[in-house]
């Protein structure tokens, strides 16, 4: 029972009894006041679904009703019936001395940051964008750092997706890279986007039961890469996950990243480069949330191994070319041109840019494979055929069919993939990575057919902030394609601050109902961004990503309409008085 002190008088209980319900404020708090069935009640005033005063409400057998979306509550305890709708707050009361008085601060069950996060986990649960938000912001004002949503997200994906890693996990993982270039009010905003993405992915499906790894610790590195590269070649799943669950046991993380790439590196282009990404993706989200995850999150990446497209099996790769054929031709290669060159310090040609984007697939193998021989290491290689990539998008021809973006778009982020992928690890298995991308940029050259000219905008004397508010003025219309990668253009011409411009462009991704790939694009552009060092190069990454943002912009924007109404609940202010 709470001391008499922390008892204030609210009302009289004859009119309580008369009225039936009461409205008051008492300690800067709006209360509803219900006598109901012979008992006092007390309750926050305010609905917590949407603001809704609940003292317009109905009361009923014991439970209150909302009249705006007709949430529940169990009247003495506050509890919904309701998920989307969350616990309203009830109050201890008495009645003394013909008057009823109320505790204004009872002692909670639990801290505000434990209750958003159990929010949090019925919105994912639910699939309730709106609740995920609340929870978002709440965690957020609570000074909770960005890796327990992140956390909350990626075991949640993982262990709720028998089908393992996709967009929505991908998504999460970008969300996470590009926090630290977004404005502050944006960050929780960037994790909406990815835990709604999250679940939604898993709603309706069913859960994952892991598999254990092997009893045995003395399964040598190179055996248990074998038998997860054997498994996944004849697609067992089972198997692949009690080799993998075995390495994680028992291998440095470093060991266990060679193994997946070796074996998202067995075949081609698998599923149009996703696999790749995804697995990069989710070594990326245990950067942000831990290794001590990782036999949670990394088993969710088997399926994209055993049940992916192989690009060797299309027509795309085979004919008129055989594409794979001589990449297969390489690949065996490979071990002796790395040994040869183990000695050697390779310089980029002047021409191999140039090489990387030609129309004679022969002649960017060879290029390719001497570098290799000349010492080239695989993250050199794989900084150049990002760029390339880059140029792809840069110069990508709007004549082409809109689903064409996609295109370039895959090459895009597989080879940004296998770059950062280079950073984090060295194995042959790499090499044939890049090997691959090089071969999906040949293969994207007609949709630079002509290429588009780049934007040069030699000096500018316009005010850099002006610049950022046009292009998203730019980002509201429809064809705005080659505008915004000028305005881009002219900002870096102008001496803006590339870190303004990529919070503008994030500001303007975040306020979309912006679809996968275009969530990826800009985590992959950024990327890129950071990666280099010459200027020009770090101009034609935003000026690409401003490019492919206008082509997909604007959108209905109704999870930003979502996320709105959850910071105005959240700072309480009154929705239901609002057109």
């Amino acid at each position: 029972m709470a001391t008499n002190q922390t008892f204030v008088r609210v009302a009289d209980a004859d009119e309580l009894r008369d009225e039936g319900r009461l409205l008051v404020n008492r300690g800067g708090r709006s209360l509803a006041l219900f006598y109901h069935e012979g008992e006092f009640r007390a309750v926050n005033n305010r609905c917590p679904h949407m603001g809704f005063p609940l003292s317009d409400g109905s009361v009923d057998d014991g439970i209150l009703t909302c009249h705006w979306h007709h949430a529940r509550f169990e009247l003495s305890c506050g509890d919904t019936f309701d998920p989307w709708a969350d616990d309203v707050q009830a109050y201890p009361i008495e009645e003394r001395d013909g008057d009823v008085y109320v505790d204004l601060h009872p002692e909670p069950d639990e801290s505000p940051e434990e209750r958003w996060k159990g929010r949090l986990e019925t919105g994912l649960e639910e699939n309730l964008r709106l609740v995920v938000a609340k929870s978002v912001i709440g965690l957020s004002n609570e000074g909770v750092s960005a890796s327990e949503p992140l956390r909350i997200g990626a075991e949640f994906g993982t262990r709720y997706r028998d089908q393992g890693w996709s967009s929505g996990l991908t998504i999460h993982s970008c969300m996470a890279n590009v926090l630290p270039d977004l404005r502050a009010d944006d960050r929780p905003r960037a994790l909406f986007t990815g835990l709604r993405h999250v679940a939604s992915d898993c709603q309706g499906e069913a859960p994952h039961f892991d598999q254990p790894s092997f009893e045995t610790q003395d399964v040598s590195a190179e055996r248990l890469r074998r038998w997860f590269r054997d498994c996944a070649e004849v697609r067992d799943d089972d198997g692949a996950e009690r080799c993998l669950q075995t390495a994680i046991a028992t291998l440095e993380p470093e060991q266990v990243a060679e193994m997946l790439y070796a074996a998202a590196t067995d075949h081609l282009y698998l599923d149009a480069g996703h696999s790749f990404d995804f697995i990069n993706k989710s070594l990326e989200l245990l950067d942000h949330v831990g290794w001590e995850h990782a036999s949670t999150v990394l088993p969710s990446v088997i399926p994209r191994l055993t049940d992916a497209r192989r690009s060797e099996e299309l027509s795309s790769w085979t004919q008129p070319i055989d594409i794979a054929e001589l990449l297969f031709d390489a690949f065996d290669e490979l071990p002796e041109l790395v040994e040869a060159g183990a000695n050697e310090t390779w310089e980029e040609p002047d021409d191999f840019a140039d090489t990387l984007l030609s129309d004679d697939p022969h002649a960017i193998l060879d290029a390719l494979t001497d570098a290799v021989r000349n010492g080239a290491t695989c993250e050199q290689l794989a900084d150049s055929i990002s760029f390339a990539s880059v140029m792809r998008i840069a110069q990508f021809g709007t004549s082409n069919e809109f689903n064409d973006w996609n295109t370039v778009h895959h090459t895009f982020t597989y080879n940004n993939a296998v770059q950062r992928a280079a950073r984090r690890a060295s194995s042959i298995a790499l090499y044939r990575g890049v090997l691959t991308g090089a071969m999906s940029v040949y293969l994207d050259r007609f949709l630079n057919t002509p290429p588009v000219p780049l934007p040069n905008v030699a000096a500018s004397d316009a005010d850099p902030a002006e610049l950022r508010d046009e292009l998203l003025e730019t980002f509201d219309e429809e064809g705005g394609v080659d505008d915004a990668a000028t305005l881009v253009a002219e900002h870096f011409a102008a001496g803006g601050d590339p870190a303004d411009l990529k919070r503008t462009l994030g500001r303007a991704l975040l306020r979309e109902d912006a679809g996968f790939h275009t969530l990826q694009n800009l985590e992959a552009s950024f990327a890129q961004f950071d990666l280099r060092e010459d200027e020009r190069e770090r101009e034609l990454a935003l000026v690409a990503l401003a490019r492919y943002m206008a082509a997909h912009f604007p959108t209905r924007r109704e999870a930003e309409q979502t996320y709105v109404i959850a910071e105005r609940l959240n700072r309480g202010e009154k929705i239901h008085e609002t057109n």
